[in-house]
């Protein structure tokens, strides 16, 4: 089970060298239900998720990197690149996954939660650089964003 907040990002964090970072690139097959594929630096997953917005089913298989490859003539609409941070938030356990698209949705920030419970998620209280909550939009999922015929209506906050 998936359970998450998504925000807007105000500002940045500074200095986020100093926290571990990931390039992605991800493409969807299908999303309803949500079928993806992703290269996370140098692995590459297959992803289904069920239906909602807070909380849903997760489902990853790793994939080879023939597989993904054939795959990529499988994805339809944009091709979702970002460099996601990973930073922890100070005594909770949680951490901030930090997502900075690039190409199609380059000036795109938002900031990802994962939580261990419901009770947990709806009790967590915005970080200050975090803007708009918009984890009840479902047009700011990466699906949605994968099928977006013009990205720059997610660059207006």
């Amino acid at each position: 089970m998936e359970i998450e907040r998504k925000f807007l990002v105000n500002e940045i964090p500074g200095d986020l060298n100093r926290f571990e970072y990931h390039e992605l690139s991800q493409g969807y097959i299908s999303t309803f239900p949500v079928i993806r594929i992703r290269q996370w630096d140098d692995e590459y997953i297959l992803t289904v998720k069920s239906g909602g917005l807070l909380a849903r089913e997760e489902y990853e298989i790793n994939l080879s990197r023939e597989e993904f490859e054939n795959l990529q003539g499988k994805v339809s609409g944009n091709i979702i690149k970002k460099t996601r941070y990973i930073i922890p938030i100070e005594d909770t356990g949680l951490k901030v996954e930090l997502d900075i698209f690039h190409g199609a949705f380059e000036g795109l920030v938002y900031a990802e939660i994962e939580f261990p419970d419901v009770e947990t998620a709806e009790a967590f209280t915005p970080l200050p650089y975090f803007g708009r909550e918009v984890t009840m939009e479902g047009g700011y999922s990466n699906a949605a964003l994968s099928e977006a015929e013009d990205p720059a209506i997610y660059l207006k906050k």
